[in-house]
């Protein structure tokens, strides 16, 4: 559950509506199947949890920015059966977490938008994801049906996209102290954990350690599936069996980051199992000093452009150091190496949106991760950190976790 407060939502529907002054409508989730009669884990849509705290399933938002942001819920209609084995968020408790009064039932909530329509010919809505065609999954249908049922009353609908990545980008004072309390206490869980690397025999021992010390301080839980990869594991990037054996003279790969207030960590680091190799050594050494080099870019300012350029050259020279490139100008080669993305965003989203910007803004976090990967020799290093903009350059918020083998 949110510990941020009513104000915090409220504030975020009345910065979203003046920036066009129009009507918007949003969507939670639906839940999802797992099994046969069973749901999936539910997680709220990141931007409907930013307008509104609630964090249950097939609620709805309508927010009217020619009255200043004046908002209504949509409650779902929830069966007897379900409320008694399921139970439903309660009308006053979805007021006391949004700051919203006026929670409608479907149908009146239908009737309300008819009327908005003789003012607002406009909609604003959650369009089509950009990135859909590159996911292997099928997405939550629930905004979709919100744009088509808005296309049957309104003249027109709009993508609200690209306005509220650019909210979200920048972070407010308690959405900082969210993330710091999750670099907390995923810091705290690395070093519980490295010290009993020796102890432990499997990946899933590893993924176990990090979960307990996750849930036994209040948080959420992990804020995305964790990866525990050892030896060549590491070489796939988005590993998540955290099954095999942890073998001795190997690297151990951990990507995992707590959630706490709705917030995420997002931390990497290479530990070694028993004694590295010169190799390892050799290979853990470049990407530590390519990351120190990177995170010195970053400031206010900087041009977005500008850092992936000098990205570019910080890394090829990594992977020249270690044999791995001899022309800067094969990208075939590089790209085989170091086959990821530098940063990403981090916010209410593990991989937040920044809003297209042409530089980067006090206010905006990101992560710094570089990584090189060699399959035929077995061997993947990453090492990942959580960056702050600040007004004179840059915080990093996870610099208390050394970054060290």
């Amino acid at each position: 559950m949110t510990r941020l407060t009513a104000d915090f939502f409220q504030g975020n529907r009345e910065r979203l509506a003046a920036k066009t002054g129009g009507l918007y409508v949003f969507s939670a989730y639906t839940k999802m199947q797992r099994t046969a009669d069973e749901a999936s884990f539910f997680e709220q849509e990141a931007n409907f949890w930013y307008l509104t705290g609630i964090d249950a399933p097939d609620w709805q938002v309508i927010i009217d920015g020619t009255r200043g942001g004046k908002s209504w819920l949509v409650a779902p209609k929830v069966s007897a059966s379900h409320e008694l084995f399921d139970g439903s968020l309660s009308h006053e408790e979805a007021h006391k977490l949004s700051g919203i009064k006026d929670i409608l039932s479907p149908d009146d909530a239908d009737k309300l938008l008819r009327d908005l329509a003789r003012h607002h010919s406009l909609v604003y809505a959650l369009g089509d994801d950009p990135y859909a065609k590159y996911y292997d999954f099928s997405l939550n249908p629930a905004p979709k049906d919100v744009w088509r049922k808005l296309e049957r009353i309104f003249r027109e609908v709009q993508d609200a996209r690209r306005d509220l990545a650019q909210l979200r980008a920048i972070k407010q004072p308690e959405e900082i102290a969210a993330l710091k309390k999750a670099a907390k206490v995923t810091i705290d869980a690395f070093k519980s954990v490295k010290t009993k690397l020796p102890s432990l025999k499997h990946e899933y021992e590893v993924e176990a350690e990090f979960t307990y010390a996750f849930r036994k301080v209040g948080a959420t839980g992990h804020a995305y599936d964790p990866i525990v990869a050892a030896g060549s594991h590491a070489t796939t990037m988005h590993y998540s069996e955290n099954s095999g054996p942890l073998k001795k003279n190997n690297l151990l790969l951990l990507d995992i980051g707590a959630k706490v207030d709705g917030y995420p960590a997002d931390i990497t680091r290479t530990y070694a199992v028993g004694t590295p190799t010169k190799r390892q050594k050799q290979l853990h050494t470049a990407v530590e000093a390519a990351q120190k080099e990177i995170i010195k870019l970053l400031a206010p300012g900087v041009s977005v452009q500008g850092y992936h350029e000098e990205v570019d050259r910080i890394m090829k020279e990594a992977l020249q150091s270690l044999g791995l490139l001899s022309d800067p100008r094969d990208e075939q080669t590089y790209r085989r190496y170091f086959p990821h993305a530098i940063s990403h965003g981090l916010g209410v989203d593990v991989h937040d949106s920044l809003g297209a910007p042409f530089e980067f803004k006090e206010g905006m976090v990101l992560t710094v991760e570089p990584g090189i990967y060699i399959p035929e020799e077995g061997i993947g290093v990453r090492i990942e950190d959580d960056i702050l903009i600040t007004a004179t350059g840059h915080t990093n918020l996870t610099a208390a976790l050394p970054t060290g083998l």
